[in-house]
């Protein structure tokens, strides 16, 4: 099933390369899942050569063709999406029913941008004077280079692939090296398409020697990046030097406000559902809970017996609805922060340590009365933690969800048109769910504000971001 790993290139596909190579291991038992080539200098440079040289061609490729060819990859996705989904839950860990939505999603990327890509409108200026024609026309930027984290290895590249090559421009993707075989099936899937040789390169290495190579080539017109914020705050360092167009999609902290005229026990069932979704590994993933005090109590206990209904365990197996978390640093980061809540006399209601068993496996695990000062309130747990705290009214609520500086997601539970309405406007997060905890599809756009980066992915302004708009005025004589 999980077949030898390899770079892609120009069309080839190489299973030895000049930078090395490191084990990929399963996380649901920890055991070596196959061996990933490292991208030296020389395979940099050849998909740099590359991108360049197919760029060229694929710019003047028409909008429509370009279109077919991201459909058909679409087609081909969901046709493997059982295969895929397998080796997403090998490498990834999460649920196989997870990982399938997650390959079905990843192909309505491609559906959406390969028609969007057929609307990437210009338009006309009336002129001032006589015989003068006023155009705005949007083109491709150029080669660009992506780079993409472990937790959605199909979803994400899926959402910056996609609008890079819709929109004519070339790619090169880093996607992680713990989860390189997903990607690589996208990958696959274009190729198998019709993709000129060139137009994807899917390279691997070390991140911060490949990231920093990528970014400060002349070749590379613009970068994509998902990932931490220090990292983000690097790459962006490293993008002025050269004035490259970034897009940065970075950590958050998401809150959720439950306001005491909300359904309690579907507020509860439903958030918890989302926050354990992927392990919590999730960068929008519901993680500071403040719910209004007359309801407080009822919602632990409604959250508490969803959380005890939950099955860790493999993804593979059909009985388990959370799986292993991806990595030791994960397990690291949940047993320093849920120790320190714990010091500062957190309440413990559910879960709580690792489960001792084969695997990275976490208990799903609510921490009620969680004070402020706490390292997880403020450090992004990103795993099966859920924070919740008492608030006495929506002005509280609002001010301890907007005290950070990241602005991400955000979430709020209420019956009240006005109350969702305020809630809305005030919190300050570049996607927002309202009695819902569905903030990004191909069709919207996605983003955060302050520490949460900037840009947006998806919707028009998905494209829009891998183009430059050229303006020319035309005085007929």
């Amino acid at each position: 099933m999980y077949t030898k790993l390899a770079l892609l290139i120009d069309g080839e596909w190489i299973e030895e390369a000049s930078g090395g190579s490191e084990t990929v291991l399963n996380p649901a038992t920890e055991q070596a899942l196959g061996t990933l080539p490292h991208a030296g200098k020389a395979e940099l440079d050849r998909a740099l050569k590359a991108a360049a040289r197919a760029f060229e061609g694929w710019k003047r490729t028409s909008p429509f063709e370009r279109g077919n060819i991201l459909r058909r990859a679409a087609d081909l996705m969901r046709e493997r999406a059982d295969h895929i989904a397998t080796v997403l839950t090998l490498e990834e860990g999460k649920t196989l029913p997870e990982a399938r939505g997650e390959i079905i999603a990843a192909a309505e990327f491609f559906d959406w941008f390969a028609e969007e890509g057929r609307r990437s409108y210009g338009r006309i200026i009336p002129a001032r004077i006589a015989d003068m024609r006023q155009t705005v026309t949007q083109e491709p930027v150029g080669p660009v280079a992506c780079f993409t984290p472990w937790n959605f290895p199909a979803v994400t590249p899926a959402r910056k692939i996609a609008p890079a090559l819709a929109a004519g421009c070339t790619c090169i993707i880093k996607p992680s090296e713990e989860t390189p075989w997903t990607t690589l099936e996208i990958a696959r899937a274009l190729t198998d398409a019709g993709l000129p040789n060139g137009v994807l390169n899917v390279v691997f290495g070390v991140p911060a020697e490949v990231s920093e190579y990528l970014i400060r080539s002349p070749i590379i017109k613009k970068i994509s990046f998902t990932g931490s914020t220090p990292v983000g705050r690097h790459l962006a360092r490293l993008a002025g030097e050269t004035l490259t167009l970034a897009t940065m999609e970075l950590g958050g902290h998401a809150p959720v406000i439950v306001a005491r005229d909300a359904d309690v026990q579907r507020a509860a069932e439903l958030s918890m559902a989302i926050k354990m979704r992927n392990t919590g590994q999730v960068c929008t993933s519901p993680t500071r809970f403040f719910v209004e005090r007359p309801i407080y109590e009822e919602y632990l206990e409604h959250a508490k017996a969803f959380i005890g209904k939950q099955v860790v365990g493999d993804g593979m197996q059909a009985s388990t609805t959370v799986g292993p978390v991806a990595n030791n640093r994960r397990i690291m980061a949940m047993d320093d922060l849920i120790g320190d809540a714990l010091s500062h006399q957190a309440r413990l209601v559910a879960g709580g340590e690792r489960i001792k068993a084969p695997g990275l496996m976490y208990m799903p695990t609510i921490l009620a009365d969680v004070p402020e000062h706490a390292k997880a309130m403020t450090d992004e747990p990103f795993g099966p933690l859920a924070l919740v705290q008492p608030v006495d009214d929506i002005e509280q609520g609002l001010a301890r969800a907007n005290a950070l500086p990241y602005g991400l997601a955000g979430y709020a539970f209420t019956r009240s048109a006005a109350t969702a309405n305020r809630i809305s406007e005030q919190m300050q997060v570049g996607v927002i769910g309202i009695n819902q905890m569905v903030v990004t599809i191909p069709e919207t756009p996605f983003g955060g504000i302050g520490d949460s980066g900037w840009g947006r992915e998806g919707g028009v302004e998905g494209l829009e971001s891998y183009t430059v708009r050229k303006y020319v005025g035309h005085l007929h004589v």
